[in-house]
């Protein structure tokens, strides 16, 4: 007989609470990531230490925050009350411990759980919390969540307000870097919410005055809209309202107290739905819900009362209640659209024609693709059950209670042999695999017609599951995984010029990477170092000296299964697709992939130069 494992007193551990967060910190942070993707671990630990100095904000004290980051460290300065003397210790190191309890203290604040900072402390390798307020100021300093150096209060004439500094711990954070860009977007954000706030960020001030309407203009360009933007502001909410020339989905920024709910939520599918109904009700037309949605870009922003999240992340909206004696989330936007946007059309008839225009504009793009549609969709699901194009992975985007739903990624390889390899290396729970045929068309200038007449784009577009909209998107990482050869470059060129044209939302909201993978083997018969580019080749060789053997991986299909194992484990190396917010994607599509071929060969010869010159 099978030997019975044995359960006794000794199996019951209780861990404190700095284990318990290390031991378990997608719980608090979601994953960890290496700061590749805008929803990584690093930044989510940013995120919980500024939404107290926002919250601070919100409050009427302090209208600065600075924040610095260098390298690995980051640090958080800003000029509200200061966190009270007595507690300082307690407010980032013991469970359940802070002001927010009070709502008398914080009404409509973010961060309602008292576990924030609590988190960063114990998923950094240095923290420090400084308070100065009434003359005095006193700090502690952590490791890891253990406290090494406590300073009693003593007198001190620095302004008031809370500094915190802390370095990631890098063995959570693997060979993670913090991405500027992310961290601007982040931030831009805040100050959108929270008009006559200043955040400088290393330098650099970011301050709005119009809140979600400097948001759209940010996002898109006046060129690009159909009409100037609907901008509606009520106690507890705020609206931006417009619809874009140059895409096909729709696209929301949602916000809950100043928190990003990237995910949505109640608020935001109320506002959908209270959308379509004054618009009907306007019109006195029964347009249908995707013509009046088609290519919509809007920004809503609500304050409730102790919100709940469906994650300590806090990405998903799960209150249906506004708080105190005001109606629920639903009836609330739902009247407030019926009266202040209504009203807004009736006054503004060059605004309510432009977009009577774009719905009927769509209502006949929509009847005449309808036919082809169907037959897509048809071919799609064909596909998919005989398995050609697509290897799933088990848990998806949509699987809101899976722990690991954010790592969920889709690989686009080229050829069978790129795909059979990553297919036998990768996670089957949260890695899925995507096999192209040739080489993609080039969709610049096309009509939304052609995604569903080319078989690879309407496959694809099914695999993802974005026909409708990217709310349905099935992976949260879609990473381009092509040869790091001429052909390869081509292809990933031709896919980005795909997203860009027809789903530019999903580069915008960062779900678009590019796989890494090495070009060279060196080794000898004791260590093996894969290099991703020349430079590190010839380091390698000076490392392994006298004579190692050096490999040089043409195509994906070359490494081997076993190997591959290493590049799309937790050692991946991604390199995300963003945005130059400079510049119109209809200007960078131009550029790339128009007919201008003399500005594109000066521009590749003055980079390969560059490189070039690296390399020597």
């Amino acid at each position: 007989m099978a030997k019975i494992n044995q359960y006794t007193e000794d199996n019951i551990r209780s861990l404190d609470w700095k284990e318990h967060i290390r031991m378990r910190p997608g719980m608090y942070i979601g994953k960890l990531g290496d700061g590749s993707s805008p929803d990584d671990g690093i930044y989510i630990l940013l995120k919980e230490v500024l939404d107290n100095s926002i919250d601070e904000f919100v409050m009427g004290a302090g209208k600065t925050i600075e924040v610095s980051v260098q390298s690995s460290r980051v640090t958080v300065r800003d000029y509200g009350r200061g966190i009270p003397l007595g507690k300082l210790i307690d407010v980032v190191s013991k469970m359940n411990t802070g002001g927010k309890y009070d709502t008398r203290a914080f009404k409509k604040a973010v961060g309602l759980n008292g576990v924030g900072t609590k988190a960063v402390n114990a998923l950094s390798d240095y923290f420090k919390v400084e308070s100065n307020r009434d003359g005095k100021t006193a700090c502690a300093e952590f490791n890891r969540g253990v406290l090494e150096i406590e300073n009693q209060p003593e007198e001190s004439s620095r302004r008031r307000g809370t500094k915190v500094t802390f370095i990631p711990d890098e063995s959570i954070f693997k060979n993670f870097k913090f991405r500027n860009e992310y961290i601007a977007r982040m931030l831009k954000n805040y100050v959108y919410l929270n008009p006559g706030l200043t955040i400088v960020f290393n330098n650099e001030k970011f301050h709005s005055k119009d809140g979600l309407k400097d948001l759209l203009e940010d996002r898109i360009k006046d060129t690009q809209i159909s009409y100037p933007i609907i901008h509606l502001k009520g106690n507890d909410i705020e609206l931006a309202i417009t619809h874009s020339r140059t895409q096909y989905s729709e696209e929301y920024h949602s916000f809950v107290n100043g928190q990003n709910t990237t995910q949505g939520g109640t608020h935001l599918s109320s506002f959908r739905e209270a959308f379509v109904k004054t618009i009907r009700d306007f019109y006195k037309k029964n347009f249908d819900s995707s013509d009046i949605r088609k290519s919509i870009v809007a920004a809503i922003s609500i304050k409730v009362m102790e919100p709940v999240f469906e994650s300590q992340t806090k990405t998903k909206l799960g209150s249906t209640e506004m708080g105190g004696d005001l109606p629920s989330v639903r009836v609330y936007i739902n009247d407030f659209l019926k009266n202040k946007l209504d009203n807004f059309l009736h006054k503004n008839s060059d605004v309510a024609e432009s977009l009577n225009k774009k719905i009927l504009q769509a209502e006949k793009e929509r009847k005449e693709l309808s036919g082809i549609r169907k037959l897509a969709r048809e071919r799609a699901k064909k596909a998919s059950l005989h398995n050609k194009k697509l290897r799933d992975c088990r848990v998806h985007l949509g699987d809101l209670k899976n722990d690991r739903r954010l790592d969920t990624t889709l690989f686009i390889t080229e050829g069978d042999s790129a795909s059979g390899s990553i297919t036998k290396s990768r996670d089957v729970n949260t890695q899925a695999v995507f096999s192209l045929r040739g080489k993609p068309l080039n969709s610049y200038g096309m009509s939304k017609k052609i995604v569903y007449e080319n078989e690879e784009f309407n496959l694809l577009q099914a695999a993802l599951n974005i026909e409708d909209s990217i709310e349905n998107l099935r992976y949260n990482n879609i990473v381009i995984a092509t040869d790091a050869d001429v052909d390869g470059m081509h292809i990933r060129l031709l896919l980005i010029t795909f997203f860009l044209q027809f789903f530019p939302e999903l580069i915008r909201s960062g779900h678009l990477f590019i796989l890494q993978t090495p070009l060279f083997r060196v080794r000898n018969k004791k260590e093996t170092i894969y290099c991703y580019s020349q430079i590190e080749r010839i380091k390698a060789i000076e490392r392994l000296h006298p004579k190692p053997e050096i490999t040089r991986f043409k195509g994906l299909g070359e490494i081997s299964p076993d190997e591959f194992g290493h590049f799309i484990g937790d050692d991946i190396k991604l390199d995300p697709v963003m945005l130059d917010e400079d510049k119109s994607i209809e200007e960078l599509l131009s550029f790339y992939m128009g007919k201008n071929t003399p500005d594109r060969q000066s521009f590749i010869i003055d980079n390969l130069k560059v490189e070039l010159d690296i390399i020597e």
